[in-house]
């Protein structure tokens, strides 16, 4: 996650205050929860691949196996153990963030939602059917 230059092309250095350089640094909540939707879907991933490597790999248990084989299929898994317990922190790292951002606003209940949102499609029902009264006149003067 990087953050955006404070300075870019044709601005000055210094060109932003300290309010807006802060602001600009800062990550929306809605970009966070969408980076750790992306990580967890990562890390559903990664763990599918382990299963899979688990399953390909046969246990030393006194049969005859080659080694070569079964060191890279070791060396595999300690690699994706490696990279899951990265993208684990990341996780944390993004649910502590949010949580952060979040701390101080009054959570929303469900139903208030629905509402908004069934009156949200209302007006956009009648703005799209104005849209299609004002297209059909255009065309009837045509």
């Amino acid at each position: 996650m990087s953050t955006p230059p404070l300075a870019g092309a044709g601005m000055p250095p210094g060109a932003f205050s300290g309010t807006q350089a802060q602001a600009a640094r800062e990550v929306n909540t809605a970009s966070l929860c969408r980076i750790g939707q992306e990580t967890v879907q990562d890390i559903v991933f990664r763990t599918m691949e382990i299963f899979q490597l688990l399953r390909n790999m046969q246990l030393p248990n006194g049969v005859t196996y080659h080694t070569g084989t079964y060191q890279d299929r070791l060396g595999k898994l300690q690699e994706h153990l490696r990279q899951l317990s990265i993208l684990f922190r990341k996780l944390r790292l993004v649910y502590d963030k949010c949580n952060e951002n979040c701390a101080g606003l009054d959570p929303i209940p469900i139903e208030k939602l629905k509402l908004k949102n069934q009156q949200l499609k209302q007006i956009m029902d009648q703005l799209r059917n104005l849209i299609w009264d004002i297209n059909a006149m255009l065309a009837m003067r045509n």
